[in-house]
């Protein structure tokens, strides 16, 4: 059986998506380094180490748009493209988990 078929990203521009495959790789290293939800420091380290990295990546990404006249940030695009993209499953590894009752 086929899983199930993902829609379409919306049309972006590559300095959009750029943008977007940043902003998602820095989301990873943030769910990474969560201390709420790790387990070791040396991943955590790790992911702090790619972070820095990927944060210049970002800026850089958004840099181009700028450069390119793209000056406004079309968020309804942007956030479909990030829903498409696991961009809701994967920020939620940033947040703090609920509380457990016992």
């Amino acid at each position: 059986m086929l899983p199930p078929e993902l829609p379409p990203l919306p049309a972006l521009t590559r300095a959009e998506s750029e943008f977007i495959d940043r902003y998602l790789e820095v989301v990873d290293q943030l769910g990474r380094i969560n201390p709420a939800r790790g387990t070791h420091t040396y991943g955590a380290l790790r992911a702090a180490q790619a972070l820095a990295a990927q944060a210049g990546a970002l800026r850089d990404a958004l840099t181009l748009m700028h450069t390119r006249g793209e000056s406004e940030l079309h968020a309804p695009t942007l956030a479909r493209a990030l829903r498409v993209l696991g961009g809701e499953r994967r920020t939620a590894r940033i947040t703090v988990p609920p509380e457990r009752t016992s």
